[in-house]
């Protein structure tokens, strides 16, 4: 059952327009304050900072040294949002110019990272040629690299050398029986290896990788995608694992299989973990820090996570620009300043609203879906959302779990109300969501989303996130919608 909430009016209504408990903002309160001020900014790193920082990737490394079998390198394509894809591949002297420029027109950019759309590390000339220039022109902005980590023991010194002191690794499993499911081959010492020996090798350089990068101070993000029926059961033994061994943050991902993409897994009709499954496994690897907010983002990928702004910033575009360096450096560095004013804002919100909230501990948790552009504020319409923030409340408090994704309902006025089809896929998303927040939602959906069960609600425009469902929340408490009641299901 949801909340009865007021309907909509003309004032809120417009048809176009690990173990983490408690605050999401509290999942790396246990960390040291110099581990807290190397991710407060790493939209990547920081479920928090991922609200108000942009990142940017760019692509300088077209070969791959191992085939997965998800994926599918792609060039000069714009049509498809996951990694691997990318619409121009860059030199390391384009790579700085279109970063420099996107740094100067994105004052909340924070990272630039390199991820492909190969290896970065089995392309190290073009990798740290990009590095070094953009280290001296660019000293704000930090650097990152994403590895499926054959090569990485080799290349450890130098990305100390860059000051590269975040890096991500694609771990998949622990297991080579497992691995030659996942891997048809790697590229090793000039030959082609294969099956159970090629994974074990990987597996082996992945881990030396990891140990190595820990050791040397190097803050370690694992990606690991769930396959289901390959390696679901697996990951908590890979998450127990690279705890073990000093990783800093595990991100468990969703495999993308869609058979359009062709990959060997799409081709043979492999599916995708549900979002169901995918929190389930999620949880039971809480024991190690998890990033829930990824995006899987393109290798090209620029803006806040969930946006993409590339068409922005394309080669022929970036060629008209003046930039004035200096300028963009200071304008960051204001951005910056006023970022942290408005988090500091954020949290003593949230930390009021907390101290507010004595629930008795046998209410059930409750799935609420948000809409935001950004800054961890209720700020975007339901009509023009292309995913949506899922939070769990809870008596313990607020978590964020992850996201979903759909084709929004309205893409402008000429179409506004005829997204039908749209609709009904955001209702399958928002699957066991009782309540989705926005700053405004047309009548059409308002009707259709109370039939299915979940309750828009417009009244917490650019209100925090976690205020606002903590707030309703409450309310359901006591209106006596918590004992013990299952969510609805999504007719």
């Amino acid at each position: 059952m949801a909340i009865i909430l007021p309907g909509p009016t003309s004032s809120s209504v417009s048809g176009c327009q690990t173990s983490s408990c408690g605050s999401t903002a509290d999942q790396m309160s246990h960390l040291p304050e110099s581990i807290r001020k190397r991710v407060q900014d790493h939209p990547c790193y920081s479920e928090e900072a991922h609200h108000h920082f942009a990142r940017m990737h760019v692509a300088v490394a077209p070969a791959c040294n191992i085939q997965c079998n998800y994926c599918n390198r792609k060039y000069d394509c714009a049509n498809e949002s996951r990694p691997g894809v990318v619409s121009e591949l860059l030199t390391p002297e384009q790579a700085v110019k279109k970063t420099l420029a996107v740094a100067a027109n994105i004052p909340q950019m924070s990272v630039l990272g390199i991820a492909g759309p190969g290896d970065p590390l089995a392309n190290p000339k073009r990798t740290f040629d990009t590095f070094r220039a953009l280290s001296e022109e660019a000293p704000d902005i930090k650097l990152c690299v994403s590895t499926n980590g054959l090569n990485l023991p080799d290349h450890v010194d130098e990305l100390i050398r860059h000051n590269i002191d975040h890096v991500t690794i694609t771990i998949n499993c622990v297991d080579p029986e497992v691995g030659a499911k996942i891997y048809p081959w790697i590229f090793w010492n000039n030959r082609r290896i294969r099956g159970v020996k090629a994974a074990r090798i990987l597996i082996r350089q992945q881990q030396k990788g990891l140990e190595m990068l820990v050791e040397r101070g190097v803050l370690v993000k694992v990606n690991s995608v769930m396959i289901p029926g390959v390696n679901d059961d697996h990951l908590k033994e890979v998450s127990r694992v690279i705890k073990e061994k000093g990783a800093f943050l595990h991100n468990v991902m969703p495999l993308i299989a869609a058979p359009e993409h062709g990959t060997y897994y799409g081709v043979m009709g492999q599916r995708g973990p549900t979002a169901a499954e995918l929190k389930a496994l999620q949880d039971d690897c809480s024991d190690m820090n998890l990033m829930r907010h990824c995006r899987q983002c393109r290798a090209d990928a620029v803006g806040m996570l969930g946006e993409d702004r590339g068409h922005e910033f394309t080669l022929e575009k970036i060629e008209t620009m003046s930039i004035d360096q200096e300028a963009a450096r200071e304008k960051r560095a204001k951005m910056r300043i006023a970022i942290e004013k408005q988090r500091a804002a954020v949290q003593a919100s949230r930390a009021l609203a907390a101290a507010k909230a004595t629930l008795p501990a046998t209410l059930r948790p409750v799935l609420m879906a948000v809409t935001s552009k950004g800054g961890g504020v209720i700020n975007q319409h339901f009509g023009s959302a292309r995913e949506f923030l899922v939070y769990e409340a809870s008596p313990a408090g607020v978590r964020y779990i992850g996201t979903r994704r759909a084709d929004n309902y309205c893409s402008g006025p000429a179409t506004c109300g005829s997204g039908a089809l749209a609709l009904e896929d955001i209702i399958r998303a928002l699957e066991g969501c009782e309540v989705v927040l926005s700053s405004k939602v047309g009548f059409k959906p308002w009707q259709r989303l109370e039939r299915v069960g979940i309750q828009p609600n417009g009244e917490h425009a650019e209100k925090p996130i976690e205020e606002a469902v903590g707030a309703i929340y409450r309310e359901m408490a006591r209106a006596g919608l918590l004992e013990n009641e299952a969510a609805p299901s999504v007719a």
